[in-house]
C-alpha cells in the first residue's frame, strides 16, 4: 500500500487516526515537568517515605508482612535521583533512564510485590491505589501503563519463587479488587491523557502564533527592498549626483538588512515547526553542511564573518534534513554571535569556533564561543520551549528546535558553559558510514 493510499484509508477512519496520533506521533515525556528542584524532591519523598511507612507498617500500625532489606533498597533508589551528576540535566537520556527505572522499580514492582505478600490486605490495596496514580502524575501515560502492567506482571512471578508463604487474596475479594484497580486505572489514565493534550494544545497555538506573526512581517520588508531597489534604480539615473555614493551605500545597507531580517523570519518559521517536524533520512556530510552553513550565514558586519573558524578533523556521513541541520547550525551560530556581542567582544579569529570529527564511533559537530557564556543555573533549562537565557531578547524555541532535530537524527545535544567564559554546545550523532580523514 503506498503512502497515499495509506492515507486516504486512515482519513475514513477518526479512531485511528487519534490513535495514531496519540501513540506514535505524539511526543513521549519520560519526566513530567523536568526540573533539578523536582527531582531532587522526588528522590526525596521516595527516600524518606519508604523509611517512614516501614517504621509505620512495622512498629505503629503493624501489617501481616514487611521487609527491611527492601525498604532499604527501595530508599536508596530515591537517593540516586538527588545526586547533582543526575539531576543537574533532566533532559540528557542518563537522567530520564534512570528515573524511569527508579520509579518502575519503586511503583509497579516493589508496590505490587508488598501487595501479594499482605495478601491484598485494605491497607495494600488503597496504597495500590495511590500509586497507580503517582506513576501516572510522574511520566507519560504510555510509559506509565506499560510499567505497570510489566511491574506487575515481574512482581507476580518473583514472588512464586522467592516470595515469602503469605495467602492469596481472598477470592471473594478479586472481583472487588479488580474494580477498584480499574477506577483508579481508568481515571488516571484519563486525567494524564487529557493533561498532555492540554499541554500540547497550548504549545502549538503558541507556535503557530509565532508563525503567523513571522510570516506577516514579510510585507513590510518586501516594501523596503523595492525601496532599497527604486534608490539602485535613482542612482543609476542620475551617475554624477555628488550623493550617488552615499545613496547606493544606503540602498546596499537596506538591502543587507532586509536579507538578513528575511533569514531571520526563516529560522522562526522553522522553530515554530518544533510539533511538526518530519524525519528525514538524507545521507548529509557534517563537513560540507558546515561549510555551507557558514558561507551562507548573514553576518551583519565583516568583523563578525572573520571571527568564525572552522576545523574539519574528521568528516563523517549522517542521516537526516540538510535543511533542517542548517537551521540547527544557523540557530548555535546566531546564539554565540549574540553571545560575543554581549561580551563586547573584538571578533578575534576563532572566537566563534565550528569543529567536525569523530570520538568513540560517533561523529561530532561542536560551536563554541568565547562569549558571555550561560549561568549554572540556566543550563538544565536551556533546551525547553519559550524558555530564553538572554533576558527577555528571545523566545526560546531556537534550542528546543535544535534538540528535536537531533534527537530525529537518532543523536544527542549537550552543552557545556561557565558565565563571562563561552560555551560549548556538541552534537553527537550516529556514522553511517566512515569518510576518508581530512585534516585541516
Amino acid at each position: 500500500m503506498s503512502r497515499a493510499s495509506f492515507s486516504a484509508w486512515l482519513a475514513r477512519r477518526p479512531l485511528l487516526q487519534w490513535l495514531r496520533k496519540e501513540l506514535i506521533l505524539a511526543p513521549l515525556e519520560p519526566i513530567l515537568h523536568p526540573s533539578p528542584w523536582r527531582l531532587s524532591w522526588l528522590g526525596l519523598s521516595v527516600f524518606l517515605g519508604n523509611a517512614l511507612f516501614g517504621w509505620i507498617w512495622s512498629a505503629w500500625l503493624p501489617q501481616p508482612y514487611e521487609n527491611l532489606s527492601l525498604r532499604v533498597m527501595a530508599s536508596l533508589l530515591g537517593c540516586s535521583l538527588m545526586s547533582g551528576r543526575i539531576n543537574h540535566d533532566p533532559g540528557s537520556p542518563l537522567t530520564r533512564m534512570l528515573f524511569g527505572l527508579v520509579f518502575w522499580l519503586e511503583l509497579p514492582v516493589f508496590f505490587s510485590w508488598m501487595y501479594l505478600g499482605n495478601s491484598g490486605s485494605a491497607v495494600w490495596l488503597a496504597t495500590m491505589v495511590a500509586m497507580v496514580l503517582i506513576y501516572y502524575h510522574v511520566t507519560d501515560w504510555r510509559l506509565a501503563t506499560l510499567g505497570t502492567i510489566m511491574g506487575a506482571l515481574l512482581a507476580w512471578a518473583l514472588f512464586q519463587y522467592f516470595g515469602p508463604a503469605s495467602p492469596p487474596v481472598p477470592e471473594n475479594q478479586r472481583a472487588v479488587h479488580a474494580v477498584v484497580f480499574a477506577f483508579a486505572w481508568s481515571v488516571a489514565l484519563m486525567l494524564n491523557l487529557s493533561s498532555a493534550n492540554l499541554r500540547r494544545e497550548h504549545l502549538s497555538s503558541a507556535l503557530a502564533t509565532m508563525g503567523i506573526m513571522a510570516h506577516e512581517l514579510r510585507t513590510p520588508l518586501s516594501t523596503a527592498a523595492l525601496i532599497g531597489d527604486a534608490i539602485q534604480l535613482e542612482v543609476q539615473r542620475q551617475p554624477d549626483n555628488p550623493r550617488a555614493p552615499q545613496l547606493d551605500k544606503l540602498a546596499l545597507r537596506l538591502h543587507t538588512l532586509v536579507r538578513n531580517m528575511n533569514h531571520q523570519i526563516d529560522m522562526q518559521i522553522a522553530n515554530a515547526k518544533l510539533l511538526q517536524l518530519p524525519r528525514y533520512t538524507e545521507l548529509v556530510s557534517a563537513a560540507k553542511l558546515v561549510s555551507e552553513v557558514v558561507a551562507a550565514y548573514p553576518y551583519p558586519s565583516s568583523r563578525q564573518r572573520e571571527c568564525v573558524k572552522v576545523l574539519v578533523h574528521h568528516d563523517f556521513n549522517f542521516r537526516s534534513s540538510t535543511t533542517q541541520f542548517s537551521q540547527v547550525l544557523d540557530n548555535l551560530m546566531k546564539n554565540a554571535l549574540h553571545s560575543l556581542m554581549a561580551a563586547d567582544s573584538r571578533y578575534p579569529h576563532g572566537a566563534l569556533r565550528i569543529e567536525v570529527g569523530l570520538l568513540q564511533e560517533r561523529g561530532r559537530i561542536v560551536v563554541a564561543d568565547d562569549g558571555m557564556g550561560i549561568e549554572a543555573a540556566l543550563l538544565p533549562q536551556i533546551f525547553k520551549p519559550f524558555f530564553s537565557s538572554s533576558h527577555g531578547t528571545g523566545h526560546g524555541l531556537g534550542l528546543a528546535f535544535c534538540q528535536q532535530v537531533v534527537q530525529s537524527a537518532g543523536g544527542g545535544i549537550h552543552v557545556k558553559s561557565e558565565y563571562a567564559v563561552g560555551a560549548i554546545f556538541t552534537i553527537e550523532l550516529p556514522l553511517v558510514r566512515q569518510l576518508r580523514n581530512k585534516e585541516a
